[in-house]
């Protein structure tokens, strides 16, 4: 299939973050672009305000009639998430449609452009938003299609400056779930991390370890891997392919972070790779696991002969993906920071970066358990990251796409959590709990629903910095 011979795209399930990205460039490029969700959002609000028609009724009279008139210059971009009932989905398949998953799409535009991958089971949005923003500061011509919403652009796509005499760089997110990754094409790639995730897609461990290998081998023979240190021991160099290989890491004998310090709300480092050294580098969103994205962030932009002035005003200026963390208030006495993490080692290494910049304050975290499997496979390691707050309020399980499984909830992480405090409390019961509750510095952590409560969370904190200030 060529897109020279398609003029309109029809997405099922475009209010996800990675669809609505794909989405935003179809109509970029000049595409009639429309599609179905199953409820509205203030992503699928700005969708509408880009120019893209939705719906939000499953029925085949919702689908626009340039669909329905001219099926062979029509493609129809389905997720996996869409039900298996679904009138539109059903509808498509039977009246022989071109049907794509996403993942098969973007592999088709990898395949067009030089593309850099992000791969990982945690940290890869943060890393690619870091990369195609230090392009991008620089004047690179660069298409980034990102897992979150950049605060920067306010965008899951980032797009530069067309620019003739040099090609577009595609910076990709490399989804490992349904093993979406294997279906790109890039030149080069980047490994941030390698830990059991998706067992319910992958079984075990060794699966996984095992998919990371066959990502790794789609690399151009011509092109190059950064891999995180702790993930390159795991996947082994003996079973990866002979190609141009860096490590980073915060302690690596490779691309390494010197004279870490930790602020209240920044972090400054010095990057060295063994050929060169950048000291007094400042990164305005905190975190050691951010300091390590970043290093691999800078070493990419030096490759691509950003100069170490563009490098320092590029990190300078980033700020950050929504929901990773995400500084609401920081105040000297009130702090509240809003994070994605939803594994065990998402969440050390959240907690242990604001224990570093907040040390002497009290620690409160928030945390929805997201899918019964993942609670179930990594309670233990939920339990032992959580105990490093002072207090632990537990809310019950967001189930995305799974059913209950019996015996598995969020009470069950409890006994295990060695916080002073621990308590589980109901979503629509905690910001009056919250209301009496003394607290100094507040993290909300998890993927499900949880973002919708940020809001006033933030407002509740606020409220009481001012009444403290009196």
């Amino acid at each position: 299939m060529s897109f020279e011979t398609i003029h309109s795209v029809h997405f099922l399930g475009i209010g996800g973050i990675g669809m609505s990205a794909l989405a935003r460039w179809f109509r970029h490029e000049g595409f009639a672009v429309s599609g179905y969700d199953r409820t509205p959002s203030p992503l699928t609000d700005e969708l509408i305000k880009e120019g893209m028609t939705l719906t939000f009724e499953d029925s085949i009279a919702t689908i626009p009639q340039a669909i329905l008139d001219d099926p062979a210059t029509s493609l129809i971009i389905w997720t996996p998430a869409m039900p298996k009932d679904s009138a539109q989905l059903n509808f498509f398949l039977e009246k022989g449609f071109q049907l794509k998953k996403r993942s098969e799409v973007l592999g088709m535009v990898t395949s067009a452009f030089y593309t850099i991958a992000v791969a990982g089971t945690h940290g890869k949005t943060t890393t690619s938003s870091l990369i195609a923003h230090l392009l991008k500061d620089a004047g690179k011509p660069v298409a980034a299609f990102l897992g979150g919403i950049t605060q920067n652009y306010q965008s899951n796509l980032i797009l530069g400056e067309k620019n003739s005499k040099e090609k577009t760089l595609v910076v990709v997110e490399a989804d490992e779930f349904d093993r979406s990754f294997l279906r790109l094409h890039p030149n080069e790639a980047v490994v941030t991390s390698a830990d059991p995730d998706h067992l319910d897609i992958y079984g075990d461990e060794s699966t996984i370890i095992e998919g990371f290998r066959d990502f790794i081998h789609l690399i151009d023979k011509k092109g190059k891997l950064y891999i995180q240190q702790k993930a390159a021991l795991k996947l082994e160099e003996s079973k990866m392919p002979a190609i141009k290989t860096q490590e980073y890491g915060l302690r690596s004998s490779g691309i390494r972070a010197e004279n870490i310090q930790a602020r209240s709300g920044s972090f400054v480092f010095d990057y060295s790779d063994g050929k060169r050294t950048i000291k007094g580098l400042e990164l305005f969103i905190p975190g050691f696991h951010n300091v390590e994205n970043a290093l691999v962030a800078i070493a990419i932009g030096l490759d691509h002969q950003l100069s170490e002035e563009q490098i320092r005003k590029g990190l300078s200026s980033f700020k950050g993906v929504k929901r990773r963390f995400e500084i609401h208030v920081n105040t000297s006495n009130q702090v509240y920071i809003d994070d994605y993490a939803h594994h065990p080692e998402e969440i050390r290494a959240c907690l242990s970066s604001v224990r570093a910049m907040f040390p002497m304050k009290k620690l409160t975290v928030i945390f929805q358990p997201h899918l019964f499997s993942r609670t179930r496979d990594f309670a233990e390691g939920f339990s032992e990251s959580l105990s490093l707050a002072d207090e632990v309020i537990l809310l019950e399980i967001y189930p995305a796409r799974e059913l209950p499984i019996p015996g598995v909830n969020s009470e069950m992480l409890l006994d295990g959590i060695q916080a002073r405090k621990k308590t589980l409390v109901a979503k629509a019961d905690l910001i009056s709990y919250l209301e009496n509750l003394s607290t100094e510095v507040i993290v909300t952590l998890g993927a499900g629903d949880i973002d919708r409560l940020v809001p006033s969370i933030a407002s509740l904190i606020n409220e009481r910095t001012k009444r403290l200030a009196l």
